[in-house]
Parts: structure tokens; C-alpha cells; sequence
């Protein structure tokens, strides 16, 4: 399948806008150098910045030079949210998670980072109107749509002064390191172009922008912290378990739209992909082949192994080689309990729901449908002990094919 860098791109629904036509041409050829901003809200990124730092390192290995911006000077005031003012954060707060994020940056996508406040901290107020706000017609950062949207419910100036700070961004780092291009997520859009508009009105000379749509969950709410559905990219936020479990249960009719923006496989490997996902959906290839892009571009292949054998032992798989450590990541979404020691089996199963009643608790263990790590046990008054847990503190429990339990020893 022959494309242009930028037709696939396209192909894989990655290009929502170009400030220009010009930069079809600029991006096929590489050598641009550009810029992806994010503001340090929060120590990690998560799920919704990863399709926009994914098009950067395509265009990376493509011969562009990326340049990560992290807002130390813009994180302080916040990007107007469509709805709400955003709760100012502390210089501590923002120093801790600009270390997070840069840290984090380097090792996942290997980008040079770059602190906006750096070159924001020395201008003095009289400076940011003469050089900056004297450039900025009240009536076109009215229209923009951030804005637009909060007149009714009210934006404070610090908030409106945001599209004024991230257009200087570009403007500098035009001029100290001749970045030509800003890319981003559809919401950008508005402030893209306000820094466009400042390098032609003050220095005369012409810039880009591209943005991409949002990456989306099913109800088509953005991906992000601020919508309570985030999934993190630090493994200490959300383990690999956790991440693999979302992606292994996304919606089918999403799937392959998620393997073409958030995969590097490539057009042909996802098509055949997708040919053997209709035909034999319940196998979920495209899921696990997902899954197993974003991890492993995220953790390691070991970290993928990890999930998968969790997953499975859930399920009754082989439990050899996993610690209490590897199975306490999926105990917030596995139903668990305290397990006393000495108590009856059938008591366990009876006081923590697992079985409704007694009755219940013997017909299962009569008929082999318990399953203590994988052991199947008949004997009701069989006292818990340690020895039956792995490493002496966690025991799978599996009631029929279906439902599975964690029970915790102190």
C-alpha cells in the first residue's frame, strides 16, 4: 500500500487540520523541527496525551526534530477548560510534576524538553503588553472557540492571557531554535494559530500548525484526567494490568480505529488485522494486538508478559512465576477480602460472599467449581492457612469459569 508520509496520516485519521496547505509538502520532505506542548497538571501523562506524542515520533522517524514544551510559566495560570476555571496549582506542585514529566518523556519517547519558564519568568508586565498583548485585537481572541464558550458562565484575565503566553512560546522557540511547526490535539486549535498570527505580525515570517482529533473513550468524552476515566502512563498509576484489561475490553466497532492512531504497525499488518477481527471477533486480535503495541511502546515486553499471565491466571492459567506483588495489581478490580487464618474453607466462602449460603458453598465444592490458585479442594472444613497462598499472602479464587475473588492474608 504506497502513501506519502501525510497520506497516512490521514489514513490513520491522525490529521484533523493544517494551518496551510504549504505544509503537505514540508512534512513529506522531514527536516522540520517542531514543538508538542503539555501543561505539568499532574506528574504523569496519561492515555490522552499518547496519540499526540505518538504523531510526534512519527514524524521523528520521518526526519523531523520534536521538541517537548513543558508549561512550567503556563501551568501556573491553566488553559481554559470549556466549562470551568481550572484550580491553580502551587510552584511546588509544578516543579514536582514538570520532574515526573520530563523524566517520564525522555525514556518513553526519547524527546528533548523544553521549560517555558525559562523565557517567561524575567518579562515584566509592562514588557508582556508592549511586546506581546499590543499584537493581540480583543474582538479575535473573543472568537476563539475556548473563550467563545466561557462567556456565559465567565473567564477570568489570567485565564484569557493563556492563548497570549502560548503564542510567545512559539514565537520563541522560532526565534532561538528555528521551530517552525506546533502540533497538538484538536482543543489547541485557537491557541496554534494565535502564535501563528504572532510570528507574522511581529517578525514577518510564516509558521504551521497541525492538530489532531481527540482520542476518545465510547461515549466520545475525551480521554483525560479531568473526565475520571484516565489511564496513566506511569505503571505506578495504572499497572500493565490495568491498561491491559481497558484495551483487552474495548468496544469492537473502536478497535480499529485505536490501532491505526495508537499503534506502529503497520497499514497492511492492521488490515489484516481487521479482516480476521470480522471474521472471528470473539478472539479479539485486534484487542491484544493493541494491547501489546501500546504496552510494550510504554513498559517493555516483559511488563506485557506480566499482564497477559495475570489475565490468564484470573482465568485459571499457570500461576508458576507470579509474585503477590504481580497479583495485587488487579485487586481494585477484582472483588477481594481479608481471609482469616484457620478459618473453614466454607465459612470464607459463605462470610465473603463468594457462595450465597452454605448450601450453595457445598453444592459448588461437591462439584469441583471451586478453585483456590488453581487447586480444586472438596473438603468444607479444610482450615486457610498460608501454606495454600502464594507467597504466603494472596489466594485466587475462581467460582465456576466466570467469577474470581482475591483473598488477602494480613
Amino acid at each position: 500500500m504506497s502513501m506519502t508520509f501525510f497520506e497516512e496520516l490521514q489514513w490513520r485519521g491522525l490529521v484533523q487540520d493544517i494551518s496551510s496547505p504549504e505544509l503537505i509538502d514540508k512534512l513529506n520532505e522531514g527536516g522540520l523541527t517542531f514543538y508538542i506542548g503539555t501543561d505539568p497538571t499532574a506528574d504523569s501523562m496519561h492515555i490522552g496525551h499518547y496519540s499526540s506524542f505518538l504523531i510526534s515520533k512519527r514524524l521523528a522517524q520521518h526526519g523531523h526534530h520534536p521538541l517537548l514544551l513543558v508549561g512550567g510559566a503556563t501551568g501556573m495560570i491553566g488553559d481554559p477548560k470549556p466549562d470551568s476555571e481550572r484550580p491553580m496549582i502551587t510552584k511546588e506542585e509544578v516543579e514536582h510534576n514538570i520532574a515526573g514529566l520530563k523524566a517520564q518523556a525522555e525514556k518513553i519517547f526519547g524527546f528533548e524538553v523544553v521549560n517555558n519558564w525559562d523565557w517567561i519568568k524575567d518579562i515584566n508586565v509592562i514588557d508582556f503588553l508592549r511586546d506581546y498583548g499590543k499584537y493581540f485585537n480583543i474582538g479575535y481572541m473573543l472568537a476563539k472557540d475556548k473563550v467563545r464558550s466561557r462567556m456565559e458562565t465567565g473567564i477570568t484575565y489570567a485565564e484569557f492571557s493563556y492563548m497570549i503566553l502560548q503564542a510567545l512560546d512559539f514565537l520563541h522557540l522560532y526565534e532561538t531554535r528555528n521551530c517552525t511547526l506546533q502540533v497538538a490535539g484538536s482543543d489547541q486549535w485557537g491557541n496554534i494559530t494565535s502564535g501563528i498570527e504572532l510570528i507574522r505580525r511581529k517578525i514577518d515570517k510564516t509558521a504551521y500548525g497541525m492538530v489532531m482529533p481527540l482520542v476518545t473513550d465510547s461515549t466520545g468524552k475525551k480521554f483525560g484526567k479531568t473526565e475520571g476515566n484516565a489511564l496513566w502512563l506511569d505503571k505506578n498509576k495504572t499497572s500493565s494490568y490495568q491498561m491491559y484489561q481497558y484495551l483487552i475490553n474495548l468496544e469492537d466497532s473502536m478497535i480499529i480505529d485505536y490501532l491505526k492512531k495508537l499503534t506502529f504497525l503497520t497499514p497492511e499488518e492492521i488490515m489484516e488485522i481487521e479482516k480476521q477481527h470480522l471474521e472471528a471477533p470473539h478472539l479479539r486480535i485486534a484487542h491484544k494486538a493493541l494491547a501489546k503495541d501500546i504496552i510494550v511502546g510504554l513498559h517493555g515486553q516483559e511488563e506485557y508478559e506480566k499482564a497477559v499471565k495475570i489475565s490468564e491466571a484470573l482465568f485459571g492459567g499457570d500461576l508458576s512465576g507470579l509474585s503477590a506483588e504481580d497479583i495485587m495489581q488487579c485487586a481494585s478490580q477484582v472483588p477481594n477480602f481479608k481471609v482469616n487464618e484457620n478459618e473453614t474453607l466454607i465459612d470464607m466462602l459463605v462470610n465473603n460472599q463468594v457462595c450465597s449460603s452454605r448450601r450453595e458453598a457445598r453444592e459448588m465444592l461437591a462439584s469441583g467449581a471451586i478453585n483456590l490458585n488453581n487447586q480444586r479442594y472438596s473438603d468444607e472444613n479444610i482450615p486457610m492457612s498460608r501454606e495454600m497462598a502464594i507467597d504466603g499472602k494472596v489466594i485466587i479464587i475462581r467460582k465456576g469459569k466466570k467469577k474470581q475473588y482475591i483473598g488477602l492474608f494480613d
